[in-house]
């Protein structure tokens, strides 16, 4: 199936399923099975945004059956996932990394930072979720840790050493793999966290 971008450049929709479309799945499951717990238990709303498609083209190989042949997307997908937690909005992009020493800048896109970057502005709060999966290691990284390195840097990577330092571990259990909930609460509702304006501190440790 061909998909049509915004800037009316044609992509193989078979070529992306079987490679960049599988990236970060494994993430992605960790992620939606965390935000069901979190939904069954009644502790936050949090979804998956779905990514806008105009289907323009479907054929009918069989009676019972559709198949799409060509769509586009409407525009350029802002984050993975949004939602709400104790009042406050809560906006964030999920990436895995396959390398042991370092995240490629090109793994997360300027107008993604751009809409995280509004969201801290009007008070929400922002982040990116990385996984390592050489170690098997998730990170919580305050969006301004990721803009401010994003804005700075002289490099096209960002260095594992770097997420150890300025971002926090992801604790996981069975029912919840991505706990991203505990950082949250411990960054921003508890005793000497950020509550009132959504900004970040700028030492996370």
């Amino acid at each position: 199936m061909t998909v049509n971008y915004p800037n009316g450049k044609k992509n193989n929709w078979t070529a992306a399923v079987t490679s960049a479309g599988r990236r970060g799945m494994a993430l992605e499951q960790d992620i939606n099975a965390t935000n069901a717990f979190y939904l069954s238990e009644d502790t936050a709303v949090i979804h998956k945004k779905p990514t806008p498609v105009t289907i323009v083209k479907v054929d009918y190989p069989k009676r019972s059956a559709a198949k799409i042949t060509e769509a586009y997307f409407k525009m350029p997908s802002t984050t993975d996932y949004n939602g709400i937690y104790k009042g406050r909005y809560i906006d964030f992009e999920a990436k895995e990394c396959a390398s042991s020493t370092s995240f490629p800048l090109k793994s997360i896109h300027a107008h993604q930072l751009v809409h995280l970057d509004a969201v801290l502005r009007h008070g929400g709060i922002a982040f990116v979720i990385v996984r390592w999966t050489q170690f098997e290691e998730t990170y919580f990284i305050p969006a301004k840790n990721m803009i401010n390195y994003w804005n700075t840097a002289s490099r096209h990577s960002i260095p594992y050493a770097w997420f150890q330092e300025n971002g926090c571990l992801i604790p996981s259990s069975y029912v919840k793999p991505v706990d991203y909930l505990k950082i949250l609460d411990r960054l921003y509702f508890e005793k000497g966290g950020n509550t009132s304006n959504g900004k970040e501190k700028e030492n996370i440790q």
